[in-house]
Order: structure tokens, then C-alpha cells, then sequence
């Protein structure tokens, strides 16, 4: 469940969607109208959005009620009634298109993180997004990469220490960045650096870093480094991992395999609402 008071997202989206009112709608369907829908899937996935979609309806008209066939996480097959949905046929359609775009959206990263899922399966390495999201849908991306059996990197930028290139360039060297990490964050954080190059992996540990992220290297550096670095430290792999064969990938012995594409640039997976059975 989303621990995410979800009414200023909506408020904002449907004022940006509806503007001064939904003219069609008003013009063409009786204000007593009821009506019953169902939405499908039109395609196969996983399904992630529901609370966010049953948010959208209760907001719009509470009087509308959304029964749900599948839960998030769950596999949905194409041509599979996922829910149905009943109540004022004005109410319903104001709120269809907001409904709809969020449970796209969250279904389509659910689905493109299970299928990254299954590509490393019985190797160490998680799968794991980045903060490469949509700004203002943060929480509802990160919680659907869990919901398609994902992990979650940083939420924001006081989650933990990150050390890369241009904080390296500014403080003058991995060293002096850890070092004064060290000196101003509680115990209690961990620290990841950022390095391209074997001077820079050493340097790293030399510095006590807890995480180590190989940049761009390739899948023999990576295998090399994972060696060196024998477990004094976690190894992430990052770098356009979405374009790269993750099973060759984790087979390199890297803990995680960031991929900012889970959630930068993913395609919708395709579900409607139709009120004709």
C-alpha cells in the first residue's frame, strides 16, 4: 500500500485535465445518468496503480465504486477484466482519463522492472531504479519498480551519499570527498562513490566506501573489479543498463544493477475503460 496522501497530485491533475469542465461529457450524458464499466487489459503485464486510480474516482465523486479483480504485483493477461466500475456516468468519465494514465504509467514500470526481474533471476544482483523520475510522481514510480520486484535506490538527495564525478572534480579527489562526507553526515548513512577507472575503484576503498558504483565499464572491468573489490564493499552497475544484457551483467557478481530507464522513458503498458460489454 502507498503510504502517500494522494489528494494534491489529483487535485493539480484534474484541474490541469478538466480545466473550466468537461464540455463534452456535460453536453451529451444526463446529470442522473448511472453507468457500469470494466477495464482491461490489453496486453500482458503486471498491474500496479489501483490504489492511485480508486484515489482518482473517490476524489472526483466518493459515491463511485471500484471493485478490483487483481492486486498490484499480480500478472494481467490480455483481454483480462481487471476491474469494474460503477456510479455517475459524468463522475466516471471527468476522472477516466487521470485514472488511466497514472495505472498505465505504473503498470508499464512494474512490467518493464519484472521483466529485468526475471533476466538476473538466481544471480545476487537487484535490480534497482535511480532518480531519473517523472518530478512530482516520484513515490508512485518507485513504489511500482517494488511492485514489479525491483528495489529502490536514493528517494531524494538526503537519503545517502552519492559521490560522483563532478562532486569528485569540486572537492578535489575521492579522498577529500569521502573524508569530508565522513566528517559532516550521521554514522549512520552509508556512502557510495561513483568511479570509471581502476585508480579510482582503489582510491575508493582506500577511503572506506561502502558502496562502489562502476560507471560505463564493461562486462571484463566489471568482472575485475567485483574481484578487487571482494566483498569490502557493495558493487552497483550502472551506465544505460537498459540497453545491456543484464543476464551477462549479473554474471559478473555485481549486488546491483541501477537502471534509470525503468522509469525515465517507459512505455505505458495499454489497459481502457469500456462501458459496453
Amino acid at each position: 500500500m502507498l503510504d502517500l496522501n494522494l489528494n494534491d497530485l489529483i487535485a493539480r491533475s484534474l484541474k490541469e485535465d478538466i480545466g473550466t469542465g468537461d464540455i463534452t461529457t456535460n453536453s451529451t450524458i444526463p446529470a442522473d445518468k448511472t453507468i457500469t464499466g470494466r477495464f482491461l487489459a490489453k496486453e500482458n503485464g503486471i498491474l500496479c496503480g489501483m490504489e492511485v486510480a480508486g484515489a482518482v474516482f473517490a476524489f472526483v465523486d466518493p459515491s463511485i465504486e471500484l471493485v478490483w479483480m487483481k492486486k498490484d504485483g499480480e500478472a494481467i493477461e490480455k483481454g483480462e477484466v481487471i476491474a469494474t466500475v460503477s456510479g455517475n456516468a459524468r463522475s466516471i468519465l471527468t476522472g477516466e482519463r487521470l485514472a488511466l494514465n497514472l495505472l498505465q504509467h505504473m503498470s508499464g514500470i512494474a512490467t518493464r522492472t519484472h521483466e529485468a526481474v526475471e533476466k538476473v533471476a538466481g544471480s545476487r544482483a537487484r535490480i534497482a531504479d535511480t532518480r531519473k523520475t517523472t518530478p512530482g510522481l516520484r513515490v508512485l514510480e518507485k513504489y511500482a519498480v517494488k511492485c514489479g520486484g525491483g528495489s529502490n535506490h536514493r528517494f531524494n538527495l538526503a537519503d545517502g551519499v552519492l559521490i560522483k564525478d563532478n562532486h569528485i572534480e569540486a572537492a578535489g579527489s575521492i579522498t577529500k570527498a569521502v573524508e569530508m562526507a565522513r566528517s559532516n553526515i550521521p554514522h549512520t548513512l552509508k556512502i557510495e562513490v561513483e568511479v570509471e577507472t581502476f585508480p579510482q575503484l582503489e582510491e575508493a576503498l582506500a577511503a572506506g566506501a561502502d558502496i562502489i558504483m562502476l560507471d560505463n565499464m564493461n562486462c571484463a572491468d566489471m568482472t575485475k573489479a567485483v574481484e578487487i573489490v571482494a566483498g569490502r564493499a557493495l558493487t552497483e552497475a550502472s551506465g544505460n543498463m537498459g540497453e545491456k544484457d543484464l543476464a551477462e551483467v549479473a554474471r559478473t557478481g555485481v549486488d546491483i544493477i541501477s537502471i534509470g530507464a525503468l522509469t525515465h522513458s517507459v512505455k505505458a503498458l495499454d489497459i481502457s475503460l469500456k462501458f459496453k460489454f
